[in-house]
Parts: C-alpha cells; sequence; structure tokens
C-alpha cells in the first residue's frame, strides 16, 4: 500500500501504515491511545451463533495483539436477500455477546446486500501510548509462545466437505470463540517484546513478519506445536483451504525445514488459521513463568520455539 504521509508529519499516529502491523494506534494523551481495527469473512461454521461469536472474537484479536482492551465495536455486515432472517439475528446476537464478554459494546453497523453472508466487526479500543505491542521487538534469545492450538483451517474446510468429526468441529470452534484478552494481559504482563496473533496468513506468515520487522529469525520445534483434534486425519483426506496454497507461495522463499519434517507437517504449518492464538517473543527466564500462569489461570500456552540471529524461518 502507497504511504499517503510520512511518519513524522503525523506525530500522534504511533503505529500506522509503516509495517505488517496487527492494528493502528492513535495517541491522544500521555496516558491513552486508541488502537482500531477492522475484519470480517463468510461463514466458517454452519451454527449462525457460533459463526458470529467467532467473527468477532477473530476482529478483537488484533486489538489484543497489541495489548490493549475493547472500548467498542461496529457491525460489518453482507447479507443475502430473501436469506431468513432469523439467521442474521443470531449471527448478531453472537457477535454482540462476545463483545460484551470482551468488556465492550456493539454501538452501530453498516449492512450491504450480497450473495453470501458475511460478518466482522470494526473494533475501537484503548491502549497506554507507552506500553503497547508490535511485531518489531523480538531478540536473539527469546523463547517463541503460542496461546492456541493450530488446525482450524483443516478441520473448517473438512466441515464444509462434510467428513468433519462433530468432536473435532466442537473443539475447533471453543478455539475459535476463545478471547485473546487474558493471553494479552499476560504478555504485557510478564514484558512480552512482540506479538502478533496467527490467524489468515497461517502460523509461517505471520512469524516471518515478527522476523522482519525484528531483523530476526525464528525456529519452530516441530514436535512442540500444539495441534486440535482431527487437524492430521484432514491433511490425510486432503482437506486444504484454498489459502492453504497462498501461505505456502508466500512462505517458501523463507522458510528452512528439517529434513525430518514430512509434507504433511509443512501442510499442516502452512495452513489459514480463524481466531487462531497469540505467538508472543518472551525473554527466555519469563517463557515458562508465563506457561505456568496461563494454565493455573484456565488457558492453554505452549513453548514452541526461539528467536535467533539472522532471518527467515525454520522449522526442527
Amino acid at each position: 500500500m502507497h504511504n499517503l504521509f510520512k511518519p513524522g508529519d503525523y506525530p500522534q499516529v504511533l503505529v500506522g501504515l509503516d509495517g505488517h502491523n496487527d492494528a493502528a494506534i492513535y495517541r491522544l494523551n500521555d496516558e491513552q491511545a486508541l488502537v482500531a481495527t477492522t475484519d470480517f469473512f463468510p461463514p466458517v461454521v454452519d451454527d449462525a451463533y457460533a459463526y458470529g461469536a467467532i467473527a468477532a472474537a477473530n476482529s478483537m484479536s488484533d486489538v489484543y495483539a497489541a495489548g490493549g482492551e475493547v472500548l467498542f465495536a461496529l457491525n460489518i455486515v453482507a447479507f443475502p436477500e430473501g436469506l431468513d432472517h432469523a439467521i442474521l439475528s443470531e449471527i448478531l446476537r453472537g457477535g454482540s455477546e462476545k463483545v460484551i464478554e470482551a468488556g465492550g459494546v456493539i454501538v452501530g453497523g453498516h449492512t450491504v446486500s450480497d450473495k453470501e453472508p458475511k460478518y466482522g466487526l470494526a473494533v475501537t479500543g484503548l491502549v497506554h501510548p507507552d506500553r503497547f505491542l508490535t511485531k518489531r521487538g523480538a531478540r536473539p534469545g527469546d523463547r517463541l509462545i503460542l496461546t492456541k492450538p493450530l488446525g482450524v483451517g483443516l478441520i473448517t474446510t473438512a466441515l464444509k466437505r462434510g467428513i468433519a468429526d462433530a468432536a473435532h468441529v466442537e473443539a475447533a470452534v471453543q478455539s475459535m470463540v476463545q478471547l485473546n484478552r487474558h493471553a494479552s494481559h499476560l504478555a504485557l504482563r510478564f514484558g512480552a517484546h512482540a506479538c502478533t496473533d496467527v490467524t489468515g496468513f497461517g502460523i509461517l506468515a505471520h512469524a516471518l513478519e515478527v522476523g522482519e520487522m525484528s531483523g530476526a529469525g525464528l525456529r519452530f520445534k516441530m514436535p512442540d506445536l500444539p495441534l486440535l483434534p482431527g487437524t492430521r486425519d484432514y491433511v490425510t483426506k486432503e482437506a486444504f483451504p484454498g489459502g492453504l496454497w497462498r501461505n505456502r507461495d508466500y512462505v517458501l522463499p523463507h522458510v528452512r525445514f528439517a529434513e525430518s519434517i514430512g509434507e504433511e507437517d509443512k501442510l499442516i504449518l502452512y495452513g489459514p488459521e480463524t481466531s487462531g492464538g497469540l505467538l508472543i517473543a518472551l525473554a527466555a527466564d519469563r517463557a515458562q513463568a508465563y506457561v505456568e500462569q496461563a494454565r493455573e489461570d484456565g488457558m492453554d500456552a505452549w513453548t514452541i520455539g526461539e528467536v535467533v540471529a539472522g532471518s527467515g524461518i525454520e522449522v526442527v
């Protein structure tokens, strides 16, 4: 995207068009900055309420990746003419209740007609102007923390093809509707150096952005990466979302796989995620404390690798 202004022209813009950032951040005063983001997408599950909740959690995730708190949100809706409005009501109810869970409120929105339903939010939050998180700042020696398992894209594609096990779908839904709010609180508490959320680009592409903005490389340990139940089954059944191949083409020039990494594992790592967890770079002496605190608080977290000198992504 062409940058229409130089960063120095607008000193209030702390995070904007420069770099692969998760959300925009605009300083209001010495104690407050606005954090703003937007996202929307077509249904990934059959249940309208769950779809609304997933889309809302996903939309708010960039606020949490920045270390912020949600204030309010606007609905973004595309809905087919002639489709039962009760479906739309359930989508909006799912989204609204998820925003309330986040401590925010839906204050309006906009609806257009379209051939396929689409839903998401434009989200506004608050963050401290001197204590926010970006993808920039990961340091060699840091440990990498992931707060949700991978595999959502494969499972939801299997659902669309009618080959998904109901228990696998339920586990994926529960992962997607989980807010990244507490994971963000802990990232700030334990002094995270960098943070992003794992969504449509997949873990490798999002990690690559962290590495590029931090001037470092990232190394993942494949045996330590958490997967949702059924993930490997749907690789075998070739339930590949379209975004998987775009992600692969993007990251392949920048990723190095150990000989022990099989094609099945590579395909999992290319896969797009919906409402995935946070990927956090923490000092090595704080990573285990983060994981232990997260689990004590009822939230999953795993140490999955480390930041290294150099560039690109290594998977071992």
